[in-house]
Order: structure tokens, then C-alpha cells, then sequence
């Protein structure tokens, strides 16, 4: 049976994002798997607004940061400032200090900036002027990304999208939602009219519940079938990371947990393999990120063990 909290999360988000249960649940997955989350898609399609809406429901505090060409990787960490008073450099935190980081258009600033986030993703602490500070608990980024043929855009990183856990995309609602969307409340109103369904502790509660769900020895030689799968071959520049393969067990643990299960079936790693795999991957014949065609015959052609 799944989680109270989980319908109660699902729900609430649903009243805002309409028609796009499925992509909420696999961002909800991301965050209790303790990872972070990659949104692309067109402008206008509700990136951004999932990104409030998670942060409102689980009462997480919140920062967000409009990626530009000319922001600089201190706007987003923090700066030194001289204090006159007691003739001393003293630390200014930047909005990085927050639990949930909306990276807005995070394809739009230089990879310099870009790389500020690494040590932050990765580690949740940040490094300056030679002291290490550490962030909130739980931390996460979400990023939206516009796709890579508009103008303006600078390509990600092969070690930034290898931070994002899943990367998801919203589409256009279907007519039912659409229409529902035209004549219903302004979304933004509807936002501040939302509390906190869930609280940062009941979350790492639900993070902790979803490390203890039992994986079978037969499910990870199935999860690593998949990962060699991608190495072996010339289909691929190069194949997932272990760091990735972690990832797609993180992941399929927390849908299982959303499926209100104990333990992880092949179907979770399954559902969740396109999510993570997507943007980590890249054609060797155009360089490219790999279809949802593509991921779906790699899957079938690799045999559950």
C-alpha cells in the first residue's frame, strides 16, 4: 500500500500541474531518491512551476536562480566581503544556501557558471576562498533547460548532466487538461494558495524507508546487464557511469516506494531507466541524445535475469 503522504503530494501537486501525473510521480521518485532533477522542455509548458509547487508542498525552503550569459559563479555561491569594522574578509552566502535550488535556464549561463553547482551536487557543500561550507539537509537542484536549438542556449557539461538523476520532460497537456487549464485560476494564484502537505524531516523520513527496500542479488546482475548493455557496442559514444548505475537503482527504489512496495521489481528499473539514462547518453553517430525508441529496444533486448 503505497505511503499516505505520497497520494496526499500527488494530489495537492495535481491540482496545479494538470494532467501530468506520471511526470510528477518520477519527480517526486527523483527527490526521494536524493537526487536531483533535470526539466527540459519548450518555455511555457510548466518547468518552472513544478519546481514551486515541490517546494511548497514539502516546505522546503526555496531559491531561485535565473541562469543568464553573463551570471558569474559568485552570484550563485556567495562572495567575500571586506568588512571594515573588524578589517576582515567576511563570507556572504549566495542563494545556493536554500534546500531547493531552481536552476532556471541553467543552459543558458557559461559552462563556467554552470560548474559553480558541481561541488554543490555532488558533495552539498561548497568550496570558497579556501573554506568549506556546508549546505542544508535535504538539498536538491532542479533545473530547467530550454532545448538546444534555441538561441542563447550553451551546451551541458557530460559531468554536469551526470549530476542530475533523472531528467524528465512535461510536453504540451493533453486536450482534457488544456482546456481545464484555459478556463481554471491562475496558476500562480493557485500557488500561493498552497501549504505544506509534507515537512523537510517527513521527507528524509521517506528517503531513509526507501534505501531500506530489499533489491535481490538476480535484480542487480539485471541492473548491470543494462549498464553493460550501453558500454559494449558501438551504438554509444560511451556508456553509463557506475555512478549512473547507483543512480538507476536509487531511482527504481523510489518508485517502488510510490507503488507502495517492499521491495524492487525489474518493471521499477524498467520505468525509470529512459529517466536516467536519457541525457547521459550520446549517439556515436551524430552525437546526440538517444530517442525514447532507442532506450526502449535496448531494454527489450536485454534479458531479465
Amino acid at each position: 500500500m503505497p505511503h499516505p503522504h505520497i497520494g496526499r503530494l500527488i494530489t495537492a501537486a495535481s491540482q496545479v500541474i494538470l494532467g501530468k501525473e506520471h511526470e510528477l510521480r518520477l519527480a517526486l521518485a527523483c527527490l526521494i531518491a536524493r537526487g536531483h532533477l533535470l526539466i527540459e522542455d519548450v518555455p511555457g509548458t510548466g518547468k518552472t512551476t513544478l519546481a514551486h509547487v515541490l517546494a511548497r508542498l514539502l516546505g522546503l525552503q526555496f531559491q531561485r536562480i535565473q541562469f543568464t550569459s553573463d551570471l558569474l559563479p559568485a552570484d550563485i555561491l556567495g562572495v567575500s566581503v571586506f568588512d571594515r569594522t573588524t578589517s576582515a574578509f567576511s563570507f556572504r552566502p549566495g542563494p545556493v544556501f536554500a534546500q531547493l535550488i531552481l536552476a532556471d535556464e541553467i543552459n543558458r549561463a557559461t559552462p563556467k557558471t554552470q560548474s559553480a553547482l558541481l561541488e554543490a551536487m555532488e558533495e552539498h557543500q561548497i568550496t570558497a576562498d579556501g573554506q568549506t561550507f556546508a549546505l542544508l539537509e535535504p538539498f536538491f537542484v532542479i533545473a530547467t533547460q530550454n532545448p538546444s536549438y534555441q538561441i542563447g542556449t550553451f551546451p551541458l557539461p557530460e559531468s554536469q548532466l551526470d549530476r542530475f538523476l533523472l531528467r524528465i520532460r512535461l510536453g504540451y497537456p493533453d486536450s482534457a487538461a488544456e482546456h481545464a487549464l484555459l478556463q481554471g485560476h491562475d496558476r500562480r494564484e493557485l500557488l500561493n494558495d498552497l501549504q505544506p502537505v509534507i515537512t523537510p524531516a517527513e521527507l528524509l523520513e521517506l528517503q531513509k524507508n526507501a534505501q531500506t527496500l530489499i533489491v535481490a542479488n538476480r535484480l542487480v546482475e539485471y541492473v548491470y546487464a543494462l549498464l553493460a548493455a550501453t558500454r559494449h557496442g558501438a551504438e554509444f559514444v560511451t556508456g553509463l557511469s557506475p555512478r549512473a548505475g547507483l543512480g538507476l537503482l536509487a531511482a527504481a527504489r523510489a518508485w517502488a516506494l510510490l507503488e507502495g512496495r517492499d521491495h524492487v521489481l525489474p518493471e521499477d528499473v524498467q520505468h525509470v531507466f529512459p529517466h536516467v539514462a536519457g541525457h547521459r547518453l550520446h549517439l556515436a553517430s551524430d552525437g546526440r541524445s538517444p530517442a525514447a525508441e532507442t532506450l526502449a529496444q535496448l531494454v527489450k533486448n536485454v534479458a531479465v535475469a
